[in-house]
This record gives C-alpha cells, sequence and structure tokens, in this order.
C-alpha cells in the first residue's frame, strides 16, 4: 500500500512539474519550479532528470537565472521538440488535413489538400486522408514517438462512440471514421470531434499545458456553414450529449431561407461563406481573401453582403452572449478573412442588443490565419495527455 502511495504521489508530481514548465510565460529554472510549485528543490531536480531523460522536457542555452538572481547562471526547461508528437487530421467541405505537432506546439509535418467534398463519399473521402495521414507519419523526425491521433468533422459528433451523426454540408450521416484510419495510424486510436470544438480547442491552448490569456470565449469556425464553440475557463463546453455550440444554426430570421439542416433562417445563411459569395453576386471557387478585397476596394455589392453577415452575426450572438455571459467573440475560418470588416457591425449589434454591454463592452477578436485549426486542436487534445500523465510515457 505504501508502494502504492509514493507511486501515485510521483505521477501527480510529475504532472505538476511537466503543467508548470509546459505552462509557464517564459522557460523556468529548476528553482523557479521549485519556487511555483513549493515542492523541494531536491524533488523537483530528481522530478526534472526523469522528464528529460524520458523526452518530456528539454534544457536549452544556459542563461542568467529566470529570477533576476545573482550567482550561478539557471538552465531554462522547455517541452521537448520532436520526441512525443500527435496525429491531427480534419475533413471539411473545401479540404482535407493532417497534421503531425509535437509538445511544444509546433508542427513538424502537414498535408493540405484542397477539395469540393460536398457529397462526397466517405469512405472514398476518409481513404483520401488515409494516404495523407501516412505521408505526414513518415515525415515524422527520427526518434519522434506518436502517442495519438485525433479526427476534426465538422458536424454534429459522438465523441464517446466515435462516430458522425450529422454532417449536414458534407452531407453524410452516421459514419464511424476510426476503422478506416486506424491502419495508417499504425493502430493508434482516431478521437473524433467536432471541427469548431477543437479549433476553439486549439485556440485556448496553442501549445499542450499552455493557456492563453483569454480563458472565456464564443468561437466561430467559417468554412461553407458555420460551426460554433463556447469556451468557458478555457475548457470546451460540451453540452449533456456533445452537441453544444452549433451557433450557426441558431434562427436570425424564422421566414429566412432553408437551410441544409431542414430549419429556416439559420446564421450560415447569412454569414455562412457560400451565402456571402453569392450576396456578393460572386462565383462559389472565389476566395474569401478575394471577396475581402473587392469589399475593401469599394464593390458595391461586396459591401452590402459582408454588412448583412455582420448584421446577423450581431443578431444571433447577441442571444448567446446574454444567454452565457461571454462578451468576447473570435472569429475563424472564412469569417476571419473578412473580420476586420465585419467586426463593427457585430460589435454595433451586440452594444445594442447585449443587456451587460453598459458594463462591459462586447469585442471581436480575429483567429490565426489557418486553414485546418481543427486538426491543431485533434493533434493537441491528443498531446494533453502526456501533460497530464508523463509518468505513463516514461519508464518504470
Amino acid at each position: 500500500m505504501a508502494n502504492l502511495r509514493q507511486a501515485s504521489l510521483r505521477h501527480a508530481n510529475l504532472a505538476l512539474v511537466a503543467r508548470t514548465v509546459l505552462g509557464a510565460d517564459t522557460p523556468p529554472s529548476r528553482a523557479d519550479v521549485a519556487a511555483a510549485t513549493s515542492l523541494t528543490r531536491s524533488t523537483v531536480s530528481r522530478l526534472v532528470d526523469e522528464l528529460v531523460a524520458g523526452g518530456v522536457l528539454e534544457e536549452v542555452e544556459s542563461v542568467l537565472g529566470g529570477t533576476g538572481r545573482r550567482g550561478r547562471p539557471a538552465t531554462p526547461l522547455v517541452a521537448s521538440r520532436a520526441r512525443f508528437a500527435a496525429v491531427g487530421l480534419q475533413v471539411g467541405v473545401g479540404q482535407l488535413a493532417a497534421r503531425l505537432v509535437d509538445l511544444s506546439g509546433s508542427v513538424l509535418a502537414e498535408q493540405l489538400v484542397t477539395a469540393d467534398l460536398a457529397g462526397s463519399s466517405p469512405a472514398d473521402t476518409l481513404g483520401r486522408l488515409r494516404t495523407l495521414a501516412r505521408i505526414v507519419l513518415e515525415g515524422a523526425p527520427g526518434g519522434c514517438r506518436v502517442v495519438g491521433a485525433g479526427l476534426a468533422l465538422p458536424g454534429i459528433v459522438d465523441v464517446t462512440e466515435g462516430r458522425l451523426l450529422s454532417a449536414p454540408n458534407l452531407g453524410w450521416e452516421d459514419v464511424a471514421p476510426g476503422p478506416l484510419l486506424v491502419d495508417a495510424l499504425g493502430g493508434l486510436p482516431v478521437r473524433v470531434g467536432n471541427e469548431a470544438d477543437l479549433a476553439a480547442h486549439a485556440h485556448a491552448h496553442p501549445a499542450p499545458g499552455r493557456d492563453l490569456e483569454s480563458r472565456d470565449f464564443i468561437y466561430l469556425s467559417g468554412e461553407v456553414g458555420i460551426g460554433g464553440a463556447v469556451v468557458v475557463d478555457g475548457a470546451v463546453m460540451t453540452g449533456r450529449h456533445g452537441w453544444a455550440g452549433e451557433i450557426g444554426h441558431v434562427c436570425v430570421d424564422a421566414d429566412g431561407p432553408a437551410c441544409r439542416c431542414g430549419s429556416t433562417g439559420c446564421l450560415e445563411q447569412y454569414a455562412g461563406l457560400l451565402a456571402l459569395l453569392s450576396a456578393a453576386g460572386l462565383d462559389a471557387a472565389t476566395t474569401p481573401a478575394d471577396l475581402a478585397r473587392l469589399a475593401r476596394g469599394g464593390d458595391d455589392r461586396a459591401r452590402e453582403a459582408v454588412g448583412s453577415a455582420g448584421r446577423a452575426l450581431g443578431v444571433a450572438l447577441a442571444g448567446v452572449v446574454n444567454v452565457l455571459d461571454l462578451p468576447t467573440v473570435v472569429l475563424g475560418g472564412h469569417l476571419a478573412k473578412v473580420g476586420d470588416l465585419l467586426a463593427p457591425d457585430v460589435e454595433a449589434a451586440l452594444g445594442r442588443r447585449v443587456l451587460s454591454a453598459h458594463w462591459v463592452t462586447p469585442r471581436v477578436v480575429i483567429a490565426p490565419d489557418d486553414l485546418a485549426p481543427g486538426a491543431t486542436g485533434a493533434a493537441l487534445l491528443a498531446l494533453d495527455e502526456v501533460v497530464r500523465h508523463p509518468a505513463a510515457v516514461l519508464a518504470p
């Protein structure tokens, strides 16, 4: 029993040290870790030795102590690069993606393929994704251990069963992707998740163990349609069945146009990419960047399309903010490409419609430019297991 307690304490302290190092704003020394965790320096030194030997952490070039103390130079600690990694996969309506991401949050290898996948065969599309997964695994550096895999899908996902229940914009229903991908991943199980949820996770945690300063926000993921996620204290709020955050299907006008989901007047019928391009009189192949360029250049139809989308976003989001008290909105995907044009109308609508706006001004944040943030989020979520349970990947 005493041995079990000691092992449990060791596991907990290994996780504490790993989280402290990976979550630090600047690389800490062993002394810094001891001060932050209240563990003794000798205990921290022993645990760090294990984590360094096991490839979870690495020591980098010596600098003066991170605390500013005079004396012996301290050795900063950082996440090991290219020692542990995870594969993140994504199927979108317009692209396929595969990424290999390490504990530092760096992309070691990736494959991005543009494709029109609306109405595609799940088996054929997942077969193409399987090929991309093999390519990124072949690009892994020598000595890199792949510890997990995840798949981001644009629809309603049963995370427990690993099934896509419905993806209206893809035209997929009741698909179990895992068995079609596992052989390409060397037998690794594939965690399946909603694309917007995983993109929001990547935004909140740009690397395993590292948190964004803003930990409470509403995330919108734009492609053909609009996905959404709600992040509270850094965690994606999934709801009872894991289906929370479908902001793209919040009703803006009950008498509005029919949506592929079966309802009418959904937000994505006003602010989805195809809806935006149609309202601007542009071909469906037009890129969001081209739409933004036209709107900034004074094209009347493009400007009106973006303005209308901004107003619709403001109406839908105001209801969400009033219910959840989360006044920060992050625009991703195609919405980020025109985010500077959308933001004034969205913020104006939120200012008028959000009850708490008198005290806390709602704000719009533009997500970093990334074609497949869901793939990154899927990989980062798999790598979080290493941070939570580093003892599992170390020698006993």
